[in-house]
């Protein structure tokens, strides 16, 4: 399957309506990312079932913002609509192939109540050290 050029327009709705996205984030001046294009390339011909995807950070500055892209290439992988794994760096062949194994055999479920018991913690957190000052000491 070729790569999936993201946009703002279509991110959200190529996110949802598929369950495993990889996404490229690059730009055709970066040397990296245009040595990693190839690697990326063969792995979306060897993995058909899943979407591959490019962001060009030059023509899409906003959706790289938004993600906090900061260094090119960064790979993204996002299961369920889950952001799993972001990385800068152009891997080798063979390390994308054993990361998406590993995306692969993740649990979805577990991950999901995994990310709800952090933020279950953080809320619970925050309540307490709300709570554990005494009153009318002011906030530090």
């Amino acid at each position: 399957m070729a790569t999936v050029e993201l946009t703002k327009e279509n991110f959200d709705q190529t996110v949802s309506e598929n369950p495993f996205v990889l996404i490229d984030f690059w730009a055709g001046w970066c040397r990296p990312c245009l040595q990693f294009a190839p690697v990326y390339e063969k792995a979306s011909q060897a993995h058909p079932d899943l979407v591959f995807a490019k962001v060009d950070t030059e023509a899409q500055q906003e959706l790289a913002s938004a993600f906090q892209i900061t260094s090119i290439p960064t790979l993204m992988i996002v299961r369920d609509q889950v952001a799993i794994f972001a990385q800068p760096g152009a891997l080798p062949e063979a390390a994308l192939t054993d990361l998406i194994g590993q995306a692969r055999a993740l649990d979805m479920d577990e991950v999901r109540a995994k990310i709800a018991a952090e933020q279950k913690g953080a809320q619970d957190g925050g309540a307490q050290d709300a709570g554990a000052r005494e009153p009318g000491t002011p906030e530090a």
